[in-house]
């Protein structure tokens, strides 16, 4: 089964198959969305006490999607746009003050989105693996969508972009708000399911589905290869 069929929603079950994605490489972006060091620290199981082992537990699917293949495919592709001259841009959560009174009010809710990031501090800086080369652009945001608190918008009308490939976490959050926001701008959007995950992966899944030939199309990193010739 082709990116033509995969993640369709109710909606799209009978829809006829898209057309082939024109993405000329000088209109064409890839964005890397929130994999910042805060998501991947992790201290070691023996560590952590039993009563809080199954929470801990529930999110070892997350880090091994994380490790074994978010991350490497990921640099995988980052390397082949820049071998190609592509541009490469970056999107992370982090607030200007230290008390993170400038978040926005999605950021300052009680539970697991209550994040203070200061900009400064190590666990807001993206992963070594995926740190930005040279003057490649990293926009800061205290709202999920990465174009609605930065001035990406701005960035990628400068630059020609009609196109933009994004990567990141989470799926259901920052990456599907970002994708929407794009699509309102009649960007033509590409989410590469296999450089994205979700806290579950049953989140990420259905949130493919959810977006998927309406705000944007959803592709494997080897289909987007084959279709770039990268």
């Amino acid at each position: 089964m082709s990116w033509k069929t995969r993640h369709r929603s109710f909606y799209y079950q009978d829809a006829p198959e898209p057309a082939d994605l024109d993405l000329s490489p000088s209109e064409t972006a890839l964005l890397v969305i929130d994999v910042q060091n805060t998501y991947l620290a992790r201290p070691d199981r023996a560590s952590v006490s039993p009563a809080d082992r199954a929470s801990y537990d529930a999110w070892t699917p997350f880090h091994e999607r994380m490790q074994e293949l978010v991350i490497p495919r990921t640099a995988d592709l980052l390397q082949r746009f820049r071998r190609n001259g592509m541009e490469c841009l970056f999107a992370r959560i982090a607030c200007q003050t230290k008390d993170g009174r400038d978040r926005s009010l999605s950021q300052k809710m009680p539970g697991w989105n209550n994040l203070l990031l200061p900009k400064d501090e190590h666990a807001s800086q993206i992963v070594p693996e995926l740190a930005p080369q040279g003057d490649e652009i990293v926009v800061t945001k205290t709202t999920d969508s990465a174009l609605t608190g930065t001035n990406l918008r701005l960035i990628l009308h400068n630059l020609g972009i009609k196109n933009v490939i994004c990567t990141g976490i989470f799926t259901d959050q920052c990456v599907s708000s970002t994708v929407r926001s794009l699509a309102d701008e009649s960007l033509n959007v590409v989410v590469v399911e296999d450089c994205c995950a979700a806290g579950s992966h049953a989140l990420h899944e259905q949130e493919l589905a959810i977006i998927n030939m309406i705000y944007c199309h959803v592709v494997s990193a080897e289909e987007l290869i084959g279709m770039m010739r990268l």
